[in-house]
């Protein structure tokens, strides 16, 4: 496997050993947790989802080059108010021109969008068109058309469901139930809901308005007269996509016209193309709304701009522009101008805008700007303001598209694979991109903010496809851009050496699969394999190469295809520009076993095995396995790490519009085979699985819409939730060093799940036990994080996530801790249940309880958890706070020592630290505390501490330094005690003095005693803090809190305290003893003994003087 790290099983089942689960049946008799289970359901559902929630994906972007944006809407009543459909990454809003994003789209069904649509009389009304409104090889598929009442919080299913793509909405200007889509229709099939579709009550119902001519034909363009909302234009299309092959025109495509709101239509033609036609795309003016414009495919990706004066009743070609770039059915969107005539813009490749009707065209300037664009917005008053959207985000412009802004804070990078490498101590991600080159970047960084776009960096340019790395030298890497151009990339110098191999003399053409597989051989890292429709080796990292193979391919011709129920001829819309080479090898796999067993799966139905190398090869036709597609295409082939016989294979036949899981496995090279996919939601159509390398029954796969995991070999499947959105997971990779899955998602960037080392031990059975406690699986990275970064980028710069700074434990709850208020609130919910379903005499409901048992919920303090922290001697470290309730927590402790302060106080708590612990070795053990009871969970768990850096400049020992800071820490606890004692003593003295001004007689002696005291009081204060007198006159003198704060300073880094902090720290310890002893003095002397003489004088009492005798 490529992502295979220069880590030993032996070593990882030592780190398996040292993290093993530590759990007790503790929680058990009269005094532990009272609550039962409820009902037999939820014991079984445990293991589900939801418990899982805890182990969240984290995001690590990135931004900087964004992802393919299908739509955009400006908001008319408030022009900061933006709407973005992302062809594969949800709906996001700003609310402030683009300077921050929200995701409002991510938990629903599906994820690819192609229109999103604000009501013109209402604001708050959002619609959102589900599918991508392209005929892309590589887009995903919609559920339907989505309502949002509140400005995106919420949404709902509002129907079409089978519509797969929708292209344009129209709302009717002031009647909000009144709504037009035009509705694709499935890209690989016939059938499905096609055609324009209307709504007059809010989407309850929907009538198709336009029906098409036949099963392949949709409506993919739709206006609107501002003028006059009964004059609609829609336009039609015909396609096709297979694997191979695409076909893009047809008869039944054109331009329809209504008059009456959509109930009849008439088909235009005078002026328009008397041939097939494909795309069309169409454009109103806004300033003279007769005038409608369109951009028409023809047959072979011909085609012309055409221009209507007239309503559409004729048509004149203006030129022959289309929006063509790598496929008109990929592009074909015009827009216009809202603030001059005859201004129009064409979104291609190279998009161009015209001023002159579509006579004549200026590309628009790219200069660093992404090309491939899709969308366009316009502001409603300012005429230089353009939103363009493109393969690579969005791009903002305030002076007619001469220059450019790129909006860096949307991470929605779609990518095919992925490849984590081994550098150390932060291993790096490789992945190739849809249209946004192989991209680099480091799994978390040594900065406090996280992981920044400038983190980022490009190994190479193009579409990239899948990367690999060798194991154990993070110096040497591979990517490809598309249809198999493979690079060898040294990460020292930064070049690239080109090593795709070549057919040799007389060899036939070499058909590379758009994704070509790459694998570097886990046996010899020099050892390369590559495919083309066959294997070829190389032993010296791609200098020269071998095949191993002849063609493992079904080699048919692709172009005799049926395509849209029939075959075609040359004279047809054939559009296989940008398309991968049919009948190739699609993926590939080494056993880390036996190296000579090698299997290749094809994108035509066949799997292939050899046992000796490649000498020989069994071919294995899916025709003939039971239960899946006889053609289906191989998304990935996994040989399994412990078996050599075994192996894993995921299968896809989503181009033949069936998308279901396929997932089988064989135990005997491929004789028999057998089902995993049998537990997996509908539509889960599987990508990518990967072996966990320690326990063979542990496995992931990505899916079209997520990421599951299975515990007993794929028998029973979960999904992961937390932390990611629903999201086309293309890739799975394991990071072995680190435990850490990585996921590459095709429109949401990389996810990397961190330490998922506690699934090898969760298992149904082991969470019938009350509690579970997992340490980490690795060695906690103990560093200082660098904050020396600036903080005043603005609310626009795009950060991802490190992991938690610490040490991150797992550990689980079979039940909540409860109140009884929390347990008598549930007896009464449970009294009722049922309620509603009975007569109102047999209804029961609860009686208000005695005060007694009231009063004992009052006074009932909170059952808490939380872990202990021990060092390797068993003293305490520190108490880390966790969560009470049922389920799977994760909850880090911050490699530092319960604070040092002397004062306990509930702000300070919040924000204080203690001093950072040693690197070494440590244990965790998990509490509760209900009432007065301290409970232990679990046994105790040990994990390492170890620093990951070595500084140039060797300072004091890791044992000098910590008793250096546990000292430290000592005096500022006498410290902090001494300065809240000498503040009570200002007080008190405040009150003596109202004291003395009340005392009758002679206080002449009372006053010089007070003097004196207030005399030492600022005496101390200055030596504590100087004179605030000289705040503002310059520098102060040396004091006892500037001496103090130096030598704190030695904790700013791992070198520790110089002479100089040793000194300041001697001079600061001696002064404080003199004033230790001052202010006690002053505390238990001479403040009680002037309290009492005031006392005696007949004067007030004051708070700590005795008690007035007489």
């Amino acid at each position: 496997m490529g992502n295979n790290n220069n880590y030993t099983f032996g070593e990882n089942m030592k780190t398996l050993f040292k993290a093993a689960i530590a759990a007790t049946l503790l929680v058990s008799g009269a005094d532990a947790l009272a609550l039962k289970k409820s009902n037999d359901a939820d014991e079984k559902s445990i293991f589900n989802s939801g418990t899982f929630n805890s182990m969240k994906l984290r995001n690590i972007g990135p931004a900087y080059m964004s992802g393919r944006i299908a739509d955009i809407a400006v908001d008319q009543n408030n022009p900061s108010t933006w709407y973005t459909a992302v062809g594969s990454g949800g709906i996001w809003k700003t609310e402030n021109a683009g300077n921050t994003w929200t995701p409002i789209f991510d938990k629903q069904a599906v994820y690819s969008t192609g229109d999103v649509t604000i009501d013109p009389s209402n604001s708050n009304i959002v619609w959102v068109g589900t599918g991508e409104n392209n005929g892309g090889r590589h887009i995903s598929f919609g559920d339907g058309i989505y309502k949002s009442m509140d400005g995106g919080k919420t949404w709902k299913n509002m129907g079409l469901k089978k519509s797969e793509r929708i292209s344009d909405i129209i709302i009717h200007p002031t009647n909000s139930d009144i709504v037009w889509a035009s509705v694709q229709g499935p890209l690989w099939t016939s059938g499905g809901e096609r055609g324009l579709y209307k709504t007059t009550d809010g989407g309850k119902t929907w009538n198709v308005s336009l029906k098409t001519d036949d099963e392949w034909t949709g409506v993919t363009s739709l206006l609107i007269d501002p003028r006059n909302p009964d004059k609609l234009y829609a336009a039609t299309w015909s396609r096709q996509r297979k694997i191979g092959v695409y076909v893009g025109t047809a008869k039944a495509a054109g331009i329809h016209t209504s008059d009456d709101g959509g109930e009849t239509w008439t088909k235009l033609k005078t002026g328009l193309p008397a041939g097939n036609m494909g795309k069309i795309g169409m454009a109103i003016s806004p300033m003279n709304p007769d005038v409608i414009y369109a951009t028409i495919e023809t047959d072979n990706r011909g085609g012309g701009f055409y221009r209507s004066e007239n309503r559409g009743a004729s048509w004149s070609k203006m030129s022959d522009e289309v929006g063509g770039g790598t496929g008109p059915h990929y592009y074909q969107e015009i827009f216009t101008d809202q603030h001059q005539f005859d201004r129009v813009y064409i979104a291609s490749n190279y998009s161009k805008v015209s001023n002159d009707g579509g006579k004549t065209w200026t590309p628009i300037s790219t200069r660093r700007k992404h090309v491939d664009d899709h969308a366009m917005a316009f502001h409603p008053t300012d005429p230089d303001f353009v939103l363009i959207g493109s393969d690579g985000g969005i791009y903002m412009s305030h002076d007619r598209m001469e220059n450019w802004r790129f909006i860096g804070n949307l991470p929605l990078t779609q990518f095919y694979k992925v490849a984590p490498d081994d550098s150390a101590p932060f291993y790096n991600v490789y992945a190739g991109a849809q249209d946004n080159n192989t991209q680099g970047g480091p799994s978390r960084t040594m900065k406090s903010e996280g992981i920044a776009n400038s983190d980022w960096f490009v190994t190479l340019g193009g579409d990239g496809h899948q990367p690999a790395v060798e194991p154990g030298n993070p110096d040497i890497m591979y990517s490809q851009w598309q249809q198999g151009n493979l690079t060898r990339r040294d990460n020292t110098t930064r070049e690239n050496v080109y090593i795709k191999p070549q057919p040799l003399k007389g060899d036939p053409a070499e058909r590379y699969n758009w994704d070509a597989p790459i694998n570097v051989s886990t046996h010899d890292p020099k050892r390369l394999y590559f495919a083309s429709q066959r294997v070829w080796r190389s032993d010296d990292r791609g200098d020269s190469w071998t095949p191993v193979s002849g063609d493992l391919t079904k080699n048919e011709n692709r172009m005799h295809q049926k395509v849209m129920g029939r075959t075609w001829s040359v004279e047809a819309g054939w559009d296989i520009y940008a398309m991968t080479e049919f009948h190739t090898i699609a993926n590939f796999s080494e056993s880390p076993v036996d190296e000579n067993i090698l299997w290749v799966g094809t994108d035509d139905g066949l799997i292939q095995v050899t046992t000796d190398g490649g000498k020989n090869w069994k071919k294995i036709d899916l025709k003939k396995v039971k239960g899946v597609p006889a053609n289906a295409y191989v998304n990935d082939i996994r040989t399994d790490l412990f078996d050599p016989n075994t192996v894993y294979v995921a299968l896809d036949n989503h181009k033949e519009g069936d998308f279901k899981p396929y997932l089988i496995k064989s135990t005997n090279l491929g004789k028999k085979w057998t089902s995993l996919a049998k537990d997996l939601p509908e539509k889960h159509l599987v990508w990518r699985i990967v072996q966990d390398h320690i326990n063979k029954d542990l496995m992931f796969i990505g899916t079209e819409f997520g990421v599951f995991f299975t515990v007993d070999g794929g028998n029973k499947w979960t999904e992961l939730n937390g932390g990611i959105p629903t999201i086309s997971t293309r890739d799975v990779k394991i990071q072995r060093r680190e435990n850490d899955l990585v996921a590459g998602t095709f429109g949401r960037g990389i996810y990397i799940l961190d330490d998922y080392a506690p699934l090898r031990e969760l298992t149904p059975k082991s969470m019938e036990q009350d509690a579970l406690l997992f340490a980490p699986s690795r060695p906690v990275k103990w560093f200082q994080l660098d904050s020396g970064h600036t903080d005043s980028n603005g609310d626009e710069y795009f950060l991802a996530k490190n992991p938690e700074h610490g040490a991150t434990l797992t550990y689980f709850l079979k039940d909540s801790l409860t109140t009884l208020k929390d347990q008598r609130k549930k007896a009464e919910k449970e009294l009722m249940k049922g309620n509603d379903k009975k007569k109102a005499k047999k209804r029961k409901y609860p009686k208000y309880p005695s005060w007694e048992s009231i009063e004992k919920e009052n006074q009932e303090a909170k059952p808490v958890v939380y872990l202990e922290i021990r060092d390797a001697s068993g003293d305490f470290i520190n108490r880390v706070a966790a969560k009470a309730k049922k389920g799977l927590h994760r909850v880090t402790w911050d490699m530092t020592y319960s604070a040092g302060r002397a004062i306990a106080s509930t702000k300070a708590a919040a924000k204080s630290t203690g001093i950072a612990a040693a690197p070494g070795t440590y244990s965790a053990t998990l509490f509760k505390r209900e009432g007065s009871t301290i409970t232990k969970l679990a046994e105790p768990v040990e994990f390492e501490l170890k620093a990951v850096f070595e500084p140039v400049l060797k300072g004091n020992t890791a044992q000098e330094n910590m008793q250096f800071s546990k000292d430290l820490a000592s005096a500022y606890r006498r410290y902090t005690s001494a300065s809240e004692v000498l503040k009570v003593v200002e007080q008190t003295a405040k009150t003596l003095r109202m004291a003395i001004d009340r005392t009758p007689g002679d206080i002449a002696k009372l006053e010089a005693e007070y003097a004196a005291i207030q005399s030492e009081i600022n005496a101390i204060n200055f030596e504590l803090s100087g004179l605030k007198s000289r705040e503002r006159k310059g520098i102060k003198p040396a004091n006892l809190s500037s001496r103090f704060w130096y030598a704190q300073s030695a904790s700013w880094s791992s070198y520790g305290p110089t002479k100089q902090h040793k000194q300041q720290f001697a001079i600061a310890l001696e002064g404080l003893e003199d004033v230790f002893k001052r202010i006690s003095a002053l505390q238990e002397t001479t403040i009680p003994q002037l309290q009492k003489t005031v006392v005696d004088a007949g004067g007030p009492w004051t708070k700590g003087a005795p008690l007035v005798s007489k």
